[in-house]
C-alpha cells in the first residue's frame, strides 16, 4: 500500500492548511475548538520539522485508506486498525514490503493522535483503537541505512573537492553567469558534505540552518542549531568544515556585492544564473551525496543518504576511541542504545573487551 501522493507534508507554518486538505475528517467548525481538525492541527504542532513530516505523511496515509474503506476514522474499533496495519504490510507492486519499523512508526503516530484527540475528549471516540494491537518488533541493532567506511568517506570529500575545483576553474577560463551560479553550487556542496561528515548532523538539521548559526565561542569556531526536540546545540567546527565554509560564503557574498558579514538568509542556498537563493531541499542533498559516491566509484553508491554520513559520524568515532557518552551527546541522542545502532563496528572482534583483560591477565603481578 503506497503513500497518497497528493498531500505534501506541511512545513512548519502553514499546518492548519494541510490538514484543511485531509479526506475523512469531520468538517471544520469554526466555533468548535476542539473539533477533529484543529486538534490535529495542535498535534502536529507539537513535533519537531522532521517528526511532523513523517506524522502528517502517516496520518494522510491512513485516512485515505479509510476513505477508500469508507470508515470513519473516529469510529475506528480495534478490528479497523488490524486490518489496516495487514493492509500496510502488504508490498506495492514492484516495491518491496516496508520494513517493520515503517509500520511501527505509523501505528505509533496514529496512537499519539488518537491519544490527543481522547485527551482532549474529541469527536465519540471512547477509547484509544490501537490499545492492545500489536505492533512489528523492531530490531534495535537493525538498519536500512549503507554505512560508509573512513576510506569512503574520504572518497566522498575528495570527489566533492575535485567537482568545486573543476567547476572554479570552468568558471575563471570562460566567466558566465551559468558558469559562476555551478562554481557556487560546488563550494556549496562540498561545504555541506563536509559539515555533514565532520558534525555528523542530521540532513535536515543541516539544511534549517541559516548564517547566524556560525559563531565564536572560547576561542573556537562554533555552529549554533535546533536539534531534534527542540533542544539548542552548539558545536565546535573543525578547521576543514569552516575553511571550506569560508571559501563558499566568500564567492556567495561576492556574486550579489555585499561583504560576507552582510550576507543573510540560508546557510546552504539554491544558486541560480538569475540570481536569488532559497534554502537547499532534502532531495537536492540526497541527489548530491549519491552524484559523489558514484563518481568516487563507492560500491555502495545507489544505496547512500545523507544520513549515511551520521552513520560513518558515529562509527569512525567509536573506531577512534571516542567514548561512548561524547558521540552520543554529539549526536544529540537521549538514549545511548540509539548512539549504538548507528555505530557499525560494536561488534567487530578488535574490540571485544576480552582481548584487552586477556592482554591485563597476561601482565606479571
Amino acid at each position: 500500500m503506497r503513500d497518497p501522493a497528493v498531500l505534501a507534508p506541511p512545513p512548519s507554518t502553514g499546518i492548519a492548511a494541510a490538514v484543511a486538505a485531509l479526506p475523512a475528517l469531520p468538517a471544520t467548525d469554526p466555533t468548535d475548538r476542539y473539533g477533529v481538525r484543529r486538534l490535529t492541527v495542535t498535534w502536529l504542532a507539537g513535533f519537531a520539522p522532521h517528526t511532523r513530516t513523517a506524522y502528517f505523511r502517516d496520518l494522510a496515509h491512513f485516512l485515505a485508506w479509510c476513505q477508500r474503506d469508507g470508515l470513519d476514522p473516529c469510529r475506528a474499533r480495534p478490528a479497523d486498525l488490524g486490518q489496516y496495519r495487514a493492509a500496510v504490510e502488504q508490498p506495492a507492486p514492484g516495491h518491496p514490503p516496508p520494513s517493520p519499523a515503517t509500520v511501527h512508526r505509523r501505528l505509533s503516530a496514529l496512537s499519539s493522535w488518537y491519544r490527543h484527540l481522547i485527551t482532549n475528549r474529541a469527536a465519540e471516540l471512547d477509547g484509544n483503537p490501537l490499545a492492545g494491537l500489536r505492533r512489528p518488533r523492531v530490531d534495535r541493532d537493525a538498519s536500512r541505512t549503507a554505512g560508509l567506511t573512513a576510506t569512503e568517506v574520504r572518497a566522498l570529500l575528495a570527489s566533492a573537492e575535485v567537482t568545486a575545483a573543476a567547476r572554479a576553474t570552468a568558471a575563471d577560463g570562460r566567466p558566465s553567469p551559468h558558469r559562476q551560479a555551478r562554481q557556487l553550487a560546488g563550494l556549496r556542496d562540498r561545504a555541506l558534505v563536509r559539515l555533514l561528515a565532520d558534525l555528523g548532523l542530521r540532513v535536515g538539521e543541516a539544511l534549517r540552518l541559516d548564517l547566524d548559526a556560525l559563531t565564536y565561542n572560547r576561542g573556537r569556531h562554533t555552529l549554533r542549531y535546533l536539534g531534534k526536540g527542540g533542544a539548542q546545540r552548539e558545536r565546535p567546527l573543525p578547521a576543514g568544515t569552516r575553511a571550506a565554509l569560508d571559501d563558499y560564503l566568500a564567492v556567495r557574498a561576492q556574486a550579489v556585492g555585499v561583504s560576507v558579514g552582510e550576507l543573510a538568509g540560508p546557510l546552504f542556498a539554491t544558486t541560480s544564473p538569475a540570481g536569488g537563493a532559497g534554502r537547499l531541499s532534502e532531495p537536492a542533498a540526497f541527489r548530491l551525496v549519491r552524484r559523489l559516491a558514484r563518481q568516487a566509484q563507492l560500491p555502495s553508491a545507489g544505496r547512500l543518504s545523507p544520513h549515511s554520513l551520521r552513520h560513518a559520524f558515529a562509527t569512525n568515532a567509536r573506531e577512534l576511541g571516542v567514548p561512548l557518552e561524547d558521540v552520543q551527546d554529539a549526536m544529540g541522542h537521549a538514549d545511548a542504545r540509539t548512539t549504538r545502532r548507528y555505530d557499525r563496528g560494536r561488534h567487530a572482534l578488535h574490540r571485544d573487551p576480552a582481548l584487552r583483560l586477556g592482554e591485563l591477565y597476561a601482565e606479571p603481578g
